[in-house]
């Protein structure tokens, strides 16, 4: 069995990293998100999903049920997530992993602050994002004949998704796997660490990639074997074994990929800080002690470098095209100032032309404590000043410049004079 050329760099650098980091911050956390003072089943949650469930499938939101791909197609429309987003996972490393494999990959798609998972022949699930609990799980059927759609709240979800590859709250996770021929993991890379700082050698593993011909410094598309204590692979072609007509469209583009991974890892972050700074906050009697407000400085200045892309992994020499239905659609919600936006890519040798995230735009981010915001606003400002001071020289001053007037004409509740 043949494995691709440099195949050998890329198997040394994932093993390499086999033994990866966690999250950021200063120490090892792992809350028990159910007590308090997270409650995190207690109360309605706040996400969008939760709010829009009881008209779903009724005459004020209409869904087709007239076959699987049909109720798929109407369920994200009514949920405003872009089919384009679709990417597709082979390996077993889901709640349903008993229907997926290789021939039978499970779809992913997404929005700004939605995520929903589709299995041929399988159920429904949809995680979406409250500010203060965090990513909230849902699954249910796909509906037949006139049966009512039921929608139960997916507990079993929290054995993964609040484990270390969310930093032991409750996030979402991407993972990475030598996948076998089978689509079981025969080992794993880059665990608890998710966002665009991770190297695309350690991405990618069990997932179709198209789009990325030319740029496969990655795991997608490959099926690994071991044999002798050696991990070898060889190429898994989109579309070889499956047939592409049981899903909406006939794409796992490379760029999507790229900003789902990019949304997970703020999604990880923030929900991480708001759990450490309600813990510290309990603990402490209301005011975290010294040590504790340092560590949340600590991880506000994480999220901070994270937000402006300061460790952001460079895009495969020569850039990136992307597909252009997805470009579009992922680009027809920015919040545009003179003509400039969040969301503008560049795709040449980094994802996005104004290296600040398009997510501070969504309810996770305006959600927030206010003690959290206001660390990040101040360390937002100081970051986007002129000159190279706190480790931020990476962005020159006119996209600096850029980058502050798109915030202040896009966020409402900015300091005065910032």
């Amino acid at each position: 069995m043949n494995a691709r050329p440099g195949l050998p760099a890329i198997l040394a650098g994932a093993m390499a990293a086999m033994c990866g980091g966690t999250l950021a911050g200063a120490e090892t956390f792992a809350p028990d998100f159910e007590a308090a003072p997270h409650d995190y089943y207690l109360g309605t949650p706040t996400d969008r999903f939760t709010g829009l469930m009881a008209a779903l499938g009724t005459p004020k939101v209409p869904l087709d049920r007239g076959s699987e791909l049909a109720f798929l197609r109407s369920l994200l429309g009514a949920l405003g997530i872009p089919v384009s987003s679709q990417l597709l996972v082979f390996s077993n490393t889901s709640l349903q992993l008993s229907l997926i494999g290789p021939s039978n990959p499970r779809a992913l798609y997404f929005s700004d602050d939605l995520y929903l998972g589709y299995v041929p022949g399988g159920r429904i699930e949809v995680a979406s994002v409250d500010s203060q609990r965090g990513a909230v799980f849902h699954i249910f059927d796909i509906p037949r004949g006139d049966a009512p759609l039921r929608i139960e709240r997916a507990r079993r979800c929290m054995n993964c998704h609040a484990n270390e590859d969310a930093g032991h709250v409750p996030g979402l996770v991407i993972r990475s796997v030598a996948p076998g021929p089978d689509g079981g993991s025969l080992d794993t890379f880059r665990p608890g660490r998710s966002g665009h700082d991770v190297p695309l050698s350690e991405r990618l593993g069990g997932w179709y990639v198209t789009g990325s011909q030319g740029h496969e410094a990655h795991w997608g598309n490959r099926m690994g074997r071991l044999a002798a204590g050696e991990l070898s692979a060889t190429p898994l072609v989109p579309g070889q074994r499956f047939a592409w007509d049981r899903y909406p469209v006939a794409t796992s583009d490379f760029l999507a990929h790229l900003i789902h991974e990019h949304q997970v890892g703020f999604v990880n972050r923030m929900v991480r800080a708001q759990y450490l700074l309600r813990s510290y906050r309990h603990s402490d009697g209301g005011v975290p002690t010294p040590s504790h407000a340092a560590a949340i400085d600590a991880e506000a200045r994480g999220i901070v470098r994270y937000l402006l892309f300061a460790d952001e992994v460079p895009l495969p020499a020569g850039g990136i095209a992307g597909d252009p239905v997805f470009r579009r659609e992922f680009g027809a919600n920015r919040r545009m100032v003179d003509g400039e936006s969040l969301k503008d890519l560049d795709l040449k040798t980094r994802l996005f032309r104004n290296r600040c995230s398009y997510m501070v735009h969504t309810p996770l981010f305006a959600g927030m404590g206010p003690e959290l915001k206001r660390r990040l606003q101040a360390g937002l400002g100081e970051a986007l000043g002129p000159g190279g001071a706190g480790g931020f020289g990476h962005i020159p001053d006119d996209e600096k410049a850029r980058i502050r007037k798109i915030l202040r004409g896009t966020m409402d509740d900015l300091p005065a004079g910032w």
